[in-house]
């Protein structure tokens, strides 16, 4: 604009027509906002994906380049910033909330700011578009949008800068359009749209924009929406085709919140028959091969390459992946059913389906901005890179939690720490979110985003369109993982992420135990790793687990192996990984306990492996076969709703050996002085499976009730002020006698030995209560592990 008034229009230019008209999309009509001017700009031509919208995030944000990093190897950090900054690497140190006691290991100079945007929406990039110029013209989707707020493209080879190309795109309140560029009229004369309404959100429709050199035509689930005049030349231009977005000045945009089935472009007009035949087909048949110009059957259900089956080479690349194995068209994922036995790969009517959320992102893909070498002596445990700087006036610090395994060259300690990382991510609800105080209690939604159109979605949060989220990206900031945060009042002081796993780390230390600590994906990459330790803890709240971290605690227990787990909710959700270790993907059904809202059973399959997700009891890997206890439910997490533990065994002789632990039958431990101070049975717990089995009344038809493995001892049982509980089947219940935990020792018919505590808070109550000190010093000692004189 000069002197407040339009420049004169240039009919080449599409973006300045559609800014004084406002046809097409009212969104291009709308002014930006700060943060989006300089959105279309194009990312450092080292990055891997094409040219592509920018968010530019305020303030400090930051990840490791690995979530865990070996003794005398390098890794590197990953910084984005609009202040200075002064960075530091520290090693947590004793004091659990006291910044005093974290050890400075490396300094960096103060840093200028360094802003790295982020580049979310999904979308297929195909790199060798249509280039002759086209007589006629088809293009043909089977589209589910998500939301109808908005323009978004479904099918496009144009730039809104040039007056070539075409595109099918929806907008706001639900209209399809259509556009066909001759490289000289406005757009006025070249996008044609249905009336509003004609898309419906969330339901499957057929859509094709037919163009037969005298009329374009829109047709919706076989019947004609729109009807136009178009006796122009059809110039499709220089630009590559887009599945799921559109371009400006070179840059992706207008991404697709909606599932697409069976695209395809044809260089000739499709007959009415044969669009009547296509929707009834329900994208389970390939289109004609006349004149077919590209077609992508989405029938790779992994991965981030679609292929053309044309034969002329549009193959496609995913940019952000997208989702995977959603069925197509022809598919009900509510038919299927939860508990009986179902193949995606046998079934001949479940089509291809891919979905696109344009807050997709699992890699920020920022350049590194800080590296640092932990010594090959330097001790295994958790670490955070400590970023301080000034915001509106205040101090700040931003911690970047990361861990350091044991040097190759030092010899290996008798405990093995696993750290539940796998539940950190699950909850990182915003990961680019302002930065929390300390202190703060962080529930499932996470805290305020630092931008509004920023991904913030994890397994507790669906996308911004409501898409349910299946997959987490590791290379992203997870502040949910700092060592402050809180999930209860400052009073309570209660954690279950990162900060609750410190407490046991400080009492092996503080008791003299040697012990190195890995991850959740350490131990799925290499589920070996286990062997030569004479016991592993599973702290915390390990939830989330893959089937191969679960096959390596097998075999480790079959050979003789010994686990102590202080968690609750243990091996709730089942887990997978991509090949790279990038990605983590996790599909959960049903919202009362924690399932994404819109995720059918049909969809729970996972696109790494195509095996069935959600709760692992359900996959074939339920807990008690490998730790002897499973899920019973969750509660409040304050003192006065926390539970303690009761003896019931006090002749066991882990209540004996090699210290006199002095708890009678009835007696409580697991809680301060009094009884108020960490009450161990807070927030998860987990019973064996014949308590759990005794909640349950009803059994779905064709469930075979699972029988209990002999040689578990239940040591002491958990109480908690309500008795609320989940049965086998997650339907609530009363738990019989109150008991909502139990603690047990257990001599594995396979082989090997598990003390399991059966509570999150287990850990946490440790350096509160001497007596459940001794107990945890005894099945140290009963596993092979004496504390150092």
């Amino acid at each position: 604009m000069k002197g407040g008034q339009y420049e004169s229009m240039n009919p080449t230019n599409r973006r300045k027509f559609l800014q004084h008209a406002g046809a097409w999309g009212a969104t291009l009509a709308v002014r930006p906002s700060f943060e989006e001017r300089s959105s279309p700009t194009r990312i450092p031509s080292s990055s891997r994906i094409p040219p592509h919208r920018a968010l530019h995030l305020p303030g400090v944000h930051a990840y490791p380049s690995l979530q865990s990093v070996q003794a005398g190897e390098i890794i590197r950090f990953h910084v984005s910033s609009t202040v200075p900054t002064t960075i530091s690497i520290c090693r947590l140190g004793s004091g659990i909330d006291d910044p005093a006691t974290r050890e400075v290991l490396h300094d960096f100079p103060t840093s200028p700011p360094s802003p790295q945007p982020i580049h979310p929406g999904s979308y297929a990039h195909v790199p060798k578009g249509i280039r002759k110029s086209l007589v006629a013209l088809t293009l043909e989707c089977w589209v589910r949008p998500w939301t109808l707020s908005r323009l978004q493209g479904v099918i496009s080879q144009e730039d809104k800068e040039d007056a070539r190309g075409f595109a099918l795109g929806l907008g706001q309140d639900g209209y399809a359009g259509f556009y066909l560029g001759d490289g000289q009229s406005p757009d006025e004369e070249v996008i044609h749209r249905t009336a509003p309404g004609a898309i419906q959100p969330r339901v499957w429709q057929h859509l094709v924009a037919r163009w037969d050199g005298e009329f374009k035509e829109i047709w919706i689930n076989g019947k004609r929406a729109g009807r136009w005049p178009f006796r122009k030349p059809a110039l499709p231009g220089p630009h590559p085709i887009r599945l799921g977005a559109m371009s400006e000045n070179g840059v992706s945009t207008h991404f697709l919140d909606a599932d697409i089935a069976m695209p395809s472009i044809s260089g000739r007009a499709l007959t009415q028959d044969e669009i009547q035949k296509r929707h009834q087909a329900r994208a389970l048949e390939f289109p004609s091969r006349e004149a077919l110009l590209a077609c992508w059957p989405l029938d790779e259900e992994k991965g981030d390459s679609l292929r053309d089956l044309s034969g002329n080479g549009r193959n496609a690349r995913l940019i952000n992946l997208g989702t995977w194995m959603i069925g197509g068209p022809s598919f009900d994922g509510d038919a299927v059913p939860r508990y009986r036995s179902y193949d995606p790969a046998r079934d001949v009517s479940r089509g291809h389906g891919l979905r696109f959320a344009s807050d997709d992102l699992y890699d920020c893909r920022w350049k590194a901005t800080h590296a640092w070498k932990p010594p090959l002596t330097a001790k295994a445990g958790l670490h955070a890179v400590r970023i301080h700087y000034q915001w509106q006036g205040e101090p700040q610090d931003y911690y970047v939690t990361f861990n350091v395994k044991r040097g190759k060259a030092r010899a290996r300690p008798p405990i093995l720490v696993l750290l539940s990382t796998s539940t950190w991510l699950a909850y990182n609800a915003v990961p680019f979110c302002e930065n929390p105080p300390p202190g703060l209690f962080l529930n499932t939604g996470g805290h305020k985003n630092s931008h509004p159109e920023a991904p913030a979605f994890s397994c507790y949060r669906n996308h911004h369109a409501g898409q349910p989220s299946y997959q987490f990206g590791l290379r992203m900031p997870w502040p949910c993982a700092g060592p402050d945060i809180l999930y209860s009042s400052r009073e309570t002081g209660y954690s279950h992420l990162m900060r609750a796993e410190r407490f046991l780390h400080v009492w092996l230390d503080q008791s003299g135990y040697r012990y190195d600590v890995v991850t959740d994906l350490d131990l799925h990459q290499d589920p070996g790793l286990l062997r030569g330790y004479r016991t592993v803890m599973i702290n915390g709240h390990s939830e989330y687990w893959s089937v191969d971290a679960l096959r390596g605690l097998e075999r480790y227990l079959r050979e003789g192996g010994t686990a102590v787990v202080l968690s609750g909710n243990t091996m709730f959700w089942r887990t997978s990984f991509n090949r790279e270790g990038t990605v983590m993907e996790c599909r959960k059904f049903d919202e009362r306990i924690g399932g994404r809202g819109g995720t059918p059973v049909g969809e729970l399959f996972h696109s790494h492996d195509g095996q069935r997700g959600s709760l692992l009891r359900e996959c074939g890997h339920p807990a008690w076969q490998y730790v002897g206890l499973e899920c019973c439910g969750w509660g409040g997490v304050e003192n006065r709703e926390a539970g303690v533990y009761t003896v019931t065994r006090p002749d066991h002789f882990l209540f004996h050996q090699p210290e006199s632990v002095g708890l009678k039958q009835g007696e409580t431990f697991g809680h301060g002085p009094g009884g108020d101070s960490r009450r161990a049975v807070g927030h998860e717990y987990d019973v064996r499976l014949s308590t759990l089995l005794r909640m349950t009344r009803q059994y779905p038809p064709g469930f075979v009730r699972p029988e209990e493995p002999s040689g578990i001892t239940t040591l002491a049982v958990g109480k908690r002020p309500s008795n609320k509980a989940l049965d086998y089947f997650t339907q609530p219940v009363e738990a019989p006698d109150g008991v909502v935990a139990e603690m047990i020792y257990w001599e594995r018919p396979e082989g090997g030995r598990v003390f399991h505590a059966g509570a999150i808070g287990a850990g946490w109550a440790l350096e509160a209560d001497p007596r459940w000190a001794t107990l945890m010093r005894n099945v140290l000692h009963a596993f092979g592990v004496d504390r150092p004189t």
